[in-house]
């Protein structure tokens, strides 16, 4: 496993130097117990992840909370998480890379709170790429201070015949990825 840093890029292909197949991109979260009214009392807050296909600058698909599945059911969003409580992943999305329409060329993975609650009261935050086997290849953990309702975490995206994950981990001020799909169009390069 490889601990990523905030820019950092990984290919994505087995030790053999053939394209992996098959990934999952699991995120989970730990609500902070001082987040509310003085830490008294406050709900969990529900963090979403979402995943954006995009050919070029154009919005292709997603799948997200209220949309498990691209049409072409190459990503698929396992269930949603409503309060980050637990042991282990929160949400996964699994992304099937041969089934992936040709002409999509990247795909963001985000995380957003639905509810408008600022990212700062969230602890422990992480994203991890997990192969078909359950083996994870990388992770990326997510540092405090993020103001914003949203996280893009990374970009899968090809390169020729193979795919490579991109850590973003930049906040923006998105509840769902269907706010504004153009503010997360610069996150493409």
């Amino acid at each position: 496993m490889i601990e990523l840093a905030k820019g950092q890029e990984l290919t994505l292909t087995h030790e053999d130097g053939s394209s992996l197949t098959t990934v999952q991109m699991a995120v989970g979260w730990d609500h902070s117990p001082t987040a509310g009214f003085i830490g008294s009392g406050a709900p969990p807050i529900d963090l979403d992840a979402s995943a954006v296909q995009f050919a070029g600058d154009q919005f292709f698909d997603l799948a997200y909370f209220n949309h498990l599945a691209t049409r072409d059911g190459s990503v698929v969003h396992l269930g949603d998480n409503t309060t980050g409580k637990g042991e282990g992943d929160d949400e996964v999305i699994t992304v099937d890379l041969d089934r992936v329409y040709p002409r999509v060329d990247s795909i963001l993975f985000m995380v957003s709170s639905y509810q408008g609650h600022s990212l700062e009261f969230i602890r422990n935050a992480y994203c991890r790429l997990v192969d078909h086997d359950g083996t994870e290849l990388a992770r990326f953990t997510l540092t405090l201070g993020v103001r914003e309702t949203g996280l893009v975490m990374a970009r899968l995206h090809r390169d020729g015949p193979v795919w490579k994950l991109r850590t973003i981990g930049t906040g923006i001020a998105l509840k769902t990825p269907t706010d504004s799909l153009e503010a997360l169009v610069p996150f493409l390069r």
